[in-house]
């Protein structure tokens, strides 16, 4: 088998979580560091006050469901449809948190799930509606296609200075 082939078949095998998209919209070395199970600083503040958010927000609702390598964070019946909704902290990397809950519904509707999508940002008092179109899922397809070229390289790329690392829990591990 030729190099490429070999590549082409590890990228196929390769099973992408919600974490790598939102990683991979910030910062392409996080989500190559965290395909590794390089582990970020768990004692990170703004680590522990996502999760503070997300455990206290909306405690009324169905809390996160696990469905294979699918971690929804909150799932409820919207009338006669089923609603997937992504909580966030904060707007700040709103085009991320979009794209890992556009993630989330394509990946369901492989399985034969039919979802609308709803960010949630409870601090800010905003929601957003996500549909899943042929164009966001067209977009879903080749995010994936850029993320697996990622992690499959042998080491991760340089680290870059973005608004995002003051507040990052691997920013010890890259700017150390």
């Amino acid at each position: 088998m030729e190099a490429n082939e070999l590549l082409s078949t590890a990228a196929a095998d390769l099973r992408l979580i919600g974490s790598h998209v939102q990683a991979f919209m910030v910062c392409p070395r996080e989500a190559w560091l965290m395909s590794r199970q390089i582990c970020p600083d768990e004692d990170n503040v703004y680590l522990e006050l996502g999760r503070l958010v997300q455990r206290q927000s909306y405690s009324r609702e169905r809390k996160e469901v696990h469905l294979g390598h699918l971690a929804l964070d909150l799932v409820r019946r919207g009338g006669k449809n089923l609603v997937v909704a992504e909580i966030k902290k904060s707007s700040r990397a709103e085009t991320a948190a979009r794209m890992q809950l556009a993630f989330y519904l394509y990946e369901l509707k492989q399985m034969g799930i039919e979802a609308e999508g709803e960010l949630l940002f409870p601090q800010e008092r905003y929601r957003e509606r996500v549909v899943l179109d042929d164009a966001l899922a067209a977009a879903v397809e080749e995010l994936k296609r850029q993320i697996r070229a990622l992690i499959l390289r042998p080491v991760p790329p340089p680290p870059v200075r973005i608004k995002f690392c003051g507040k990052c829990a691997y920013n010890e591990f890259c700017w150390a």
